[in-house]
């Protein structure tokens, strides 16, 4: 054999070669490679959209948590305020309470002084009338003598 038929019989093998690996080999080669391609793409863009939107997660959750800082501090604000109102209120009822305890505890001292000179008139009297009999050595009837003694008890 010769070198140019051997020549063109290893052209010949190499052409079908070529056309058998465009035609059966190639094709899914070149689907793998696209296939993967498109999911390297794919996953770029998932990471991509993942950032963003841990982005803006991030920036909602940074507002709520001001949002609930500020909302913390006015409830404190406004129990601090409520706290306040009711102290004063509280101190407004001691002091109305705690001068009706004191008018009411006049007004028992007068009463019981009252009653206290009522007593002692009515001692006096009795002393007197004691006296009056020590004296005259005899018995003087309290309810013979009633109206001498009232006098006497209203002088006192």
């Amino acid at each position: 054999m010769s070198i140019n038929a051997t020549f063109f019989a290893q052209m010949m093998v190499f052409f079908l070669l070529v056309v058998f690996t465009m035609k059966f080999v190639w094709p899914p080669i070149a689907k793998a490679l696209d296939d993967r391609a498109q999911k390297i793409a794919d996953g770029l863009a998932a990471a991509d959209k993942a950032r963003f939107e841990l982005s803006s997660v991030h920036k909602q959750v940074e507002e709520e948590l001001s949002k609930s800082r500020s909302s913390s501090t006015a409830h404190l604000a406004d129990a601090e305020r409520l706290a306040l109102v009711i102290l004063e209120e509280a101190k407004q009822k001691a002091s109305v309470e705690s001068r009706k305890i004191v008018a009411a505890a006049r007004i028992e001292a007068d009463v019981q002084i009252v009653q206290a000179r009522e007593s002692l008139r009515e001692h006096v009297a009795a002393l007197a009338v004691k006296g009056a009999e020590q004296i005259l050595r005899r018995e003087v009837n309290a309810s013979v003598h009633a109206d001498l003694l009232s006098r006497l008890k209203t002088e006192l």
